[in-house]
């Protein structure tokens, strides 16, 4: 079967004849014709058999009869990562270049004011991820209330990404009457769910197994034991020895080097480097501008060797790759699937390697029930290896933090009963404590403990006494002054003052009662004291 047995239009089927394809693959033979008949669409194939180009190739000849408005575009494409999401967009600029189609890409990492600006003038095509979609929908720079052709696809990477509440969002905000196309490579049963809640009686299309490679990629495995015991991680500098081997004996000519973390990707690139290799890293915490460079770089052949993480593990097509090198197992089975994608494409031929060590056991075994064979064994000169039975037979390497997969811990026999223990002999009573040693007054005696603290009592008196004598008494100020400082020194002491002298007897006033003498001692403020705060002394108080 042609491209010209599918219903395409005649700029359609000239552009993908300047692409260079002539035959369909399996699901563009499926898909195609039914897109063009309107209806929902929910397609389930290996990765690398032109889901892309099955869907972008009808949306074409739909989107050709009619004309985009401002702010609202006519349909709406999800990715769930940039670099993916670019190459949806460079596949409509070439099979699009004969219609006058506008297209909008959305990624983060770059300019939101460039962006803004295009969807202001009008798209039919909006290609964009999850966060950056609904970033400028909240801003109000953007409506999707036209949309009438929704695409969502790898929607297994974004279950695994946690995309899928935000795309419950925008399919929440987008009309209910569309056509909905929903493409994945592996069909687990959350994606099903969702598939029931967004599709209205789908047509499904499923060309292949799920969770297939593809049948032109040669697979191995190559199984290191590390030298320096049964440590977390250990194997690395094993590994790293291996994999060059593997590069040197292969006839290489672009490869894709995959790592389960960041960090591991920045060492192993710096250690390819340092041995000579041509090579680049790429993973999610580079710059957006810094990641398509490098990308493009490679797809040019200026890279050879590109060390990179899951970012490109889906999607990404990059013609007549040769090798592909997983430096880490996969922690899920799928991944696998996806990463050795990558090569094999469009019929060509691909070689994939695995490097493991004894602690993969778990992984292994979890991607050979997935895969349904085993993967070959491959032994590289000057690398001690470790036996396929020691790899399943050893316990599952037992992973720490939150969300870790701990295998289930193989069956133990059953403990043998211990024997009743004997009664033993009884205990011979021990002899008691000798008496404390009391005083005359029949106190305890203290012991060392208490003496040295007597002794530091004693020497804390002593010295408190000490500081008390040699103190300098403050100077005595004189009340009556108001504060103020007296024009002589006061004296030494409060003993040295002079006497007082007798205050004269003051006239007895109105109102004291009768009987006051008029010499008796008052106890007040002075001559100006108020009357009703005198009162008359105790007899016998001392002046």
């Amino acid at each position: 079967m042609n491209f010209s047995d599918l219903g395409l239009s005649e700029d359609v089927l000239r552009a993908v004849a300047d692409a260079g394809y002539t035959t369909p693959t399996p699901i563009q033979e499926k898909a195609i014709p039914v897109i063009l008949m309107g209806r929902d669409i929910l397609g389930c194939a290996q990765t690398g058999t032109g889901k892309t180009a099955g869907f972008t190739l009808p949306m074409i000849d739909i989107l050709a009869r009619g004309r985009a408005k401002a702010r609202m575009p006519r349909s709406l494409i999800l990715e769930p990562t940039r670099e993916l999401a670019a190459q949806v967009a460079k596949n409509f600029e070439a099979y699009g270049k004969y219609h006058k189609l506008t297209k909008a890409l959305l990624i983060g990492g770059v300019s939101l004011g460039d962006q803004t600006r295009i969807v202001d003038r009008g798209v039919d095509v909006l290609i964009a991820t999850p966060g950056r979609l609904l970033d400028l929908f909240e801003r109000g720079r953007l409506l999707l209330t036209d949309v009438k052709v929704l695409v969502i696809d790898e929607a297994d990477r974004m279950l695994d990404m946690g995309f899928i509440p935000d795309v419950e969002r925008i399919v929440s905000v987008i009309p209910k009457i569309r056509q909905t196309l929903f493409f994945a490579a592996t069909m687990p049963p959350e994606i099903r769910r969702l598939a029931d809640a967004f599709l209205m009686n789908p047509k499904e299309i499923s060309v292949s197994p799920p969770a297939t490679p593809a049948e032109t990629v040669i697979q191995g495995l190559v199984v290191v034991e590390h030298r320096d015991g049964r440590r977390p991680g250990g194997g690395q500098k094993e590994k790293r020895a291996a994999l060059r081997r593997l590069i040197e004996r292969e006839d290489v000519k672009n490869a894709l080097v995959f790592c389960n973390r960041k960090r591991d990707v920045g060492i192993l690139h710096r250690s390819l480097a340092r041995h000579g290799y041509n090579t680049a890293q790429l993973h999610g915490d580079m710059p957006q501008p810094a990641r398509t460079a490098t990308l493009e770089r490679f797809r040019q052949g200026e890279i050879t060797l590109l060390v990179c993480s899951d970012v490109a593990a889906r999607g990404l097509d990059i013609k007549e790759m040769s090798h592909v090198f997983n430096f880490d197992v996969p922690s899920h089975a799928e991944d696998y699937v996806h990463r050795i994608g990558r090569t094999g494409r469009a019929g060509l031929s691909g070689r994939a390697f695995t490097l493991a060590t004894p602690e993969d056991n778990v992984y292994l075994a979890a991607i050979t029930r997935l895969i349904g064979k085993e993967i070959p064994r491959v032994t590289v000169e000057g690398i001690a290896g470790a036996d396929l039975e020691e790899v399943s037979a050893r316990p599952p390497r037992r992973r720490r933090g939150r969300g870790a997969r701990t295998a289930a811990r193989p069956e133990t026999a059953a403990r043998p009963e211990t024997p009743a223990r004997p009664e033993t002999a009884a205990r011979p009573e021990t002899p008691a404590r000798p008496e404390t040693p009391t005083n005359a007054k029949g106190r305890e005696e203290p012991g060392r403990g208490g003496k040295r603290r007597r002794r530091r009592k004693r020497g804390r008196d002593r010295r408190a006494g000490e500081r008390r004598e040699t103190a300098q008494p403050a100077p005595a100020r004189d009340i009556g002054s108001g504060g103020r400082k007296p024009d002589k020194p006061a004296p030494a002491g409060r003993d040295q003052r002079p006497a007082r002298k007798p205050d004269k007897p003051t006239p007895q006033r109105r109102d004291e009662p009768e009987g006051r003498k008029p010499d008796t001692p008052v106890v007040g403020l002075g001559d100006h004291t108020p009357a009703f705060l005198l009162r008359p002394s105790k007899p016998g108080r001392k002046r």
